[in-house]
């Protein structure tokens, strides 16, 4: 036993263990998320049931059961309810009952003594809207200018059809009101900015001025023409709507205009079931957010999360090299080289929020208020870089993950052979020729070694970011077809802070919390997709640079 100790095995499988070990607690991780969060979209079952009240009546409910839990009677005794059981537990559903504008809530606990038998009705469907989630009823009929056109077993096939033109229209008039009237208004913008820089420099002259009168009163005539297509498109959008009776018995009626889909999913097929969910998912990736970031989709956070750590990554790649270029092959090695070494690596563990600070003071108020008093006085007192946005976001992540970059890189530096450096330097080259030619290739694994420890790190950072640009909706993407296409002024929305905002911040907790899982997945997604890149280029990096490794 003893010398089993002495030969190093017990210290083998505790590493083998532990790695082990860690494997299994990553895969968990990402499948508990996946679990939690995938199943959103999967139609469920609209079940309708009697709640039987504390008064004796008994109402009706229709919704989808979403959680199940054991409970002391006791507490429910306590709660006001009046349970007649000998019994020391019973169950409770978690009852999402919809039609929030109407009873005020989404979802609510009821015991399950007091509900009755449950019913899947296969004409029951369920709504997604707009505004004010989902709701759940009983179709009854399509009207078009508020005459009833189709009733019955004939309603259904007639809301499919019209459906289908309210989500063109719908599709059609977001398109116009985004991009096409953006663009007008940015336009207007530029001109206004113009116009006042002018009159800053005292160059305003009339002909300048009536030049920019004109190309106003032209953005202006192609304002109205989009204006009027939009109310035209607005109105048609208005012609039809369609009525149901809601589980208290009230007919309520809703415009297409405010329909994002329905379905039956108690009528539904498999595979029906399976091309809704897809659709869904797709719709989750690709479209905006809404009510509170609790619907819809997350791509400007895709965006923002991306565009902020490419950004990062160009800005901290080249500074950690040549601060490592310097301090390894030109400082003459001291005390203040091992200073500032150790101050390096100190760095690593300042908290984030410290960082974000310093950004809010520097980058932002000092840099960004200095650039608008000398680029953009025009633009006085609105703030242009001297308010949060992505590029101050970037650079505060750049110095935060510094650090990574500049240990990473020094070991690699380290670990070229002393004789390829005067081998080079026999054969004529320069010491900068040495380092572009010869050290620094041999040396990119390490650097992409560090790029990857910083991406990582970075695109699951969100303090700091709460203070130099993230917001909880961003009403444009920092990169659009306006000139100069990419505007690093913008503010942008970050899956990390969408998570914190959507789990912590949202006004309806059970809507939103599906939604947590699933974003942190896609997070988790984004980062392992970018690391996978800068893994395979650092491994064919490696591979060109093996056959130095003997020398």
């Amino acid at each position: 036993m003893r010398n089993w100790f002495k030969g190093g095995e017990p210290w083998i499988w505790m590493t083998a263990g532990a790695v082990a070990l860690s494997l299994v607690s990553v895969y968990a991780v990402v499948w508990m998320t996946a679990a939690q969060g995938l199943g959103h979209w999967w139609p469920k079952p609209l079940v309708e049931t009697t709640l039987t009240e504390a008064d004796g009546s008994v109402k009706r409910l229709i919704g989808e059961l979403r959680d199940k839990e054991e409970i002391s009677l006791l507490r429910l005794r306590e709660s006001g309810y009046d349970i007649k059981s000998d019994d020391q537990y019973t169950s409770r559903y978690l009852f999402k009952q919809g039609n929030r504008d109407v009873y005020g809530v989404d979802f609510k606990w009821i015991p399950t003594p007091l509900l009755g038998e449950f019913k899947y009705p296969k004409d029951v469907i369920s709504i997604e809207r707009h505004e004010w989630g989902s709701f759940f009823g009983h179709l009854k009929s399509i009207k078009e200018n508020g005459q009833v056109i189709a009733e019955g077993a004939a309603a259904w096939p007639e809301l499919q059809k019209r459906l289908a033109r309210s989500s063109k229209l719908f599709d059609e008039i977001l398109s116009i009101e985004k991009h096409d009237i953006g663009k007008v208004n940015y336009s207007l913008e530029r001109l206004r900015l113009q116009q006042r820089k002018l009159e800053l420099q005292g160059e305003l002259t009339e002909e300048a001025k009536a030049a920019i009168d004109q190309e106003r009163q032209t953005h202006d005539a192609e304002f109205a023409k989009l204006q009027a297509r939009l109310d035209g498109l607005r109105a048609q959008n208005a012609r039809d709507s369609v009525t149901a009776e809601i589980q208290d018995g009230q007919v309520i009626e809703i415009p297409f205009s405010k329909i994002a889909d329905v379905i039956k999913p108690n009528d539904m097929s498999v595979m029906q079931k399976i091309g809704h969910y897809l659709h869904k998912l797709v719709e989750f990736i690709v479209d905006d957010p809404r009510e509170a970031n609790t619907e819809g989709g997350i791509f400007p956070a895709i965006f923002g999360t991306v565009m902020m750590v490419l950004l990062m990554s160009v800005m901290v790649t080249p500074l950690g090299i040549m601060a490592v270029v310097y301090m390894r092959e030109y400082a003459k090695q001291g005390p203040l080289i091992q200073i500032i070494r150790i101050s390096v690596n100190n760095l690593a563990g300042v908290p984030s929020i410290v960082y974000g600070v310093f950004g809010l003071g520097f980058f932002i108020y000092f840099l960004g208020g200095n650039i608008d008093a000398l680029f953009f006085p025009e633009a006085h007192p609105a703030p242009v870089f001297g308010s949060p946005g992505i590029l101050w976001s970037s650079l505060t992540l750049a110095l935060l993950t510094l650090p990574v970059v500049i240990v990473a890189t020094e070991e690699g530096l380290s670990r070229v052979p002393r004789s390829i450096r005067e081998g080079s330097l026999a054969l004529g080259a320069t010491k900068a020729e040495t380092l572009w030619r010869t050290v620094l290739p041999i040396a990119s694994p390490a650097m992409m070694t560090g790029l990857i420890l910083a991406v990582a790190r970075a695109a699951g950072e969100v303090a700091p970011l709460m203070l130099v640009g993230v917001v909880k909706l961003a009403p444009s993407l920092p990169m659009d077809g306006n000139f100069p296409f990419l505007h690093l002024e913008r503010k942008f929305m970050h899956l990390g802070f969408h998570i914190y905002d959507v789990g912590f911040q949202s006004p309806n907790v059970e809507a939103a919390r599906p939604l947590v899982f699933a974003t942190s997945l896609l997070l988790v997604i984004i980062i392992i997709v970018l690391n996978m890149f800068a893994i395979r280029l650092r491994n064919r990096l490696r591979e060109r640079m093996r056959g130095l490794e003997g020398v």
